[in-house]
C-alpha cells in the first residue's frame, strides 16, 4: 500500500527550506493522497480533479508556510476540504433564481445578505459532511438539477437506490441544519 504513504518528513523539511527538487518530489509524492481526499469530499469527479490540482498548486507555492513538517496530511486535507466547499458554494450561487422573482426590485439589507451567506455556508458544510455516495446524489439531483434517471445512470445505480440515497442525504442535511441552528435558544430569534 505504498500509494497511501505520505512523503518522508526529511523531504518535507527540505521542501520547506526551498529545495526545488524536494518540492517537486513532495508534490508528486502527495498527489495520490490529495486526489483520494478530493474524490471523497467533492461532489463530482471533475470538481475533485480541480480541487486536487488547486491543492497541489498551493502545496507547491506555500510549503514554506507549513509550521510542523509532520502536519502535511492534515494541512492538505484542510486545503482540499476548503476547495471542495468553495466549489459547492459557487455551484449553489450559480443556480438561476426561481421564475417568480422576475420583478424583484427591493434591495436587501446588509443584515439580510449576511444571514443569506451564513445560511449558504451552513448548507455547504452540511452537504460536505455527507458520505460521498449521498453527497454525489444530492448535488447532482438538487444542485445541478439533473433528472433522477440521469443521476442513477451516471452513478451506476438503480432508480430506487438513487432515491434512497437522495432521501437519506436530504434527511441528514435537514437534521444537521436543525441541530446547528445558532438561535435555537428560547431567547433567540425565530
Amino acid at each position: 500500500m505504498a500509494d497511501s504513504a505520505w512523503p518522508s518528513e526529511q523531504l518535507v523539511v527540505a521542501a520547506q527550506r526551498g529545495d526545488v527538487d524536494s518540492i517537486a518530489a513532495l508534490v508528486s509524492g502527495s498527489h495520490p493522497n490529495v486526489q483520494r481526499f478530493a474524490h471523497s469530499l467533492c461532489a463530482t469527479p471533475e470538481d475533485a480533479e480541480d480541487a486536487a490540482q488547486e491543492a497541489l498548486i498551493i502545496l507547491y507555492r506555500k510549503i514554506g508556510m507549513l509550521r510542523a513538517s509532520g502536519a502535511l496530511a492534515s494541512w492538505m486535507f484542510r486545503i482540499v476540504r476548503n476547495e471542495c466547499l468553495r466549489r459547492a458554494r459557487t455551484m449553489m450561487r450559480g443556480h438561476p433564481p426561481l421564475p417568480d422573482t422576475a420583478v424583484d426590485t427591493a434591495v436587501d439589507s446588509a443584515e439580510d445578505e449576511a444571514l443569506r451567506r451564513l445560511d449558504a455556508s451552513r448548507v455547504a458544510a452540511a452537504v460536505a459532511a455527507l458520505p460521498p455516495d449521498q453527497r454525489r446524489v444530492l448535488i447532482m439531483r438538487d444542485v445541478q438539477g439533473h433528472s433522477g434517471r440521469m443521476v442513477a445512470d451516471a452513478l451506476g445505480l438503480s432508480t430506487a437506490a438513487m432515491k434512497s440515497r437522495l432521501h437519506r442525504a436530504r434527511a441528514a442535511v435537514r437534521h444537521t441544519l436543525r441541530t446547528a441552528t445558532p438561535d435555537s435558544s428560547p431567547g433567540g430569534n425565530p
